[in-house]
């Protein structure tokens, strides 16, 4: 059986894949629907709609509050190579890389071939031998991100 934090990660993905780019919700009359503690609902937000998953989350206060989902968009490749680079920085760990690349999958910008090759190359157990895992990690991500997405 499903956790709940899993059944509520996918029906917001439900409700955004029936929308456009955006959705808004209310963080307490979704947590009623589930029954569920408010804190229950951050917990989903917080972990599972990041923007290294493609997520970007927005809280607006007043009116009972309401959150705002949104697919991260880019207006070209261009464009998305820079975020994704900027984003990647100097130093990645494997958990926020494996996530990234997770996200280009599920967006259809690399092939389920694409995600496991790259994920095996930027593991923690393939840098072993390296001083700075993270920042070695970082710099084999953007390589191979440019190449891919170029």
């Amino acid at each position: 059986m499903a956790r709940l934090s899993d059944v509520i990660e996918q029906f917001i993905k439900d409700l955004l894949n029936g929308k456009e780019e955006e959705l808004q919700i209310q963080r307490n009359e979704l947590a009623d629907y589930f029954n569920c503690a408010p804190s229950q609902i951050n917990y989903v937000l917080t972990t599972r709609f990041t923007y290294d998953k493609g997520y970007i989350i927005e809280s607006k206060r007043g009116g009972g509050g309401c959150i705002l989902i949104r697919k991260v968009s880019f207006d070209n490749k261009l464009s998305r190579l820079k975020r994704l680079l900027e984003y990647i920085g100097s130093s990645i760990t494997y958990h926020k890389a494996a996530a990234l690349l997770e996200s280009l999958y599920e967006a259809e910008l690399i092939t389920e071939r694409e995600l496991n090759i790259i994920k095996l190359t930027v593991n923690d157990r393939t840098l072993a031998a390296g001083s700075d895992r993270n920042k070695l990690r970082a710099d084999i991500l953007k390589s191979i991100i440019s190449i891919i997405l170029s």
